[in-house]
């Protein structure tokens, strides 16, 4: 393992480490499991070129994808005292029956206008807007349906199935409690490792692909050696 302040990386396998860790050990895991294979053998999400006739970016090919099975959600619910599940709708699982909706505004893609995660933090559901399509991204946080202008402040895409810092920023903002221990059992971009880093919660990140491991931690580090205001 690697410390970062508050953040704690783990290269291995996320089902190996999880069976060592004591009961409601974290406050609430947010995890993003893989749940169809594809993206990690072609180097690319969804078709080459896009409707619009953009060319789908290359990433590293992996062959350590791997799907989760029922003992990893049972290790999960263990190990942590409430979680956030995206794409509970693949899995054959019974999850809680809160759900969070991500409306990645995008509908005149081919890909899903939204994801879908399940939760035990209530029993209600709950919607995020924030545009994710391609080079389309949202303006901030508070203000996701909106493009953002400036294409250079566009998140950098490292990772096929990358979800945005700001997604992780609005669960944290909207759900965790000061002082929450976070847990990430699928790192893969660090997303929501950036997204901790920025608003002071410690998080354990577990990523089993060493590229992708690597090019995670290099985006932590690069986050933690900026100059703060204060």
């Amino acid at each position: 393992m690697e410390t970062f302040g508050n953040i704690t990386l783990h290269h291995g396998d996320c089902l190996d480490l999880l069976r060592e860790i004591p009961d409601k050990s974290f406050d609430l895991a947010i995890v993003d499991p893989p749940y169809f294979s594809g993206p990690e053998r072609r180097g690319f999400y969804g078709k080459r070129i896009s409707t619009t006739g953009i060319k789908r970016i290359d990433y590293p090919k992996s062959d350590k994808w791997e799907v989760p099975d029922e003992d990893y959600f049972r290790e999960l619910e263990r190990v942590s005292r409430f979680y956030i599940v995206w794409g509970c709708n693949y899995f054959n699982h019974r999850f809680a029956p809160g759900r969070i909706i991500w409306d990645k505004c995008n509908s005149s893609s081919t890909f899903s206008d939204c994801e879908i995660a399940a939760t035990n933090l209530f029993t209600s559901v709950r919607l995020f807007r924030y545009m994710w399509n391609g080079m389309l991204q949202g303006k901030s946080m508070n203000e996701g349906w909106i493009m953002q202008g400036n294409k250079k402040l566009n998140e950098k895409r490292i990772h096929p199935t990358q979800k945005p810092v700001a997604l992780y920023a609005w669960l944290l903002t909207q759900y965790a409690k000061e002082g929450w221990r976070i847990l990430d059992t699928h790192l893969g971009s660090g997303s929501n490792a950036i997204a901790c880093e920025k608003l002071g919660y410690s998080l354990l990140g577990i990523e089993l692909d060493q590229q992708y491991y690597v090019a995670a931690r290099k985006r932590i580090m690069e986050l933690q050696k900026q100059p703060t205001l204060f």
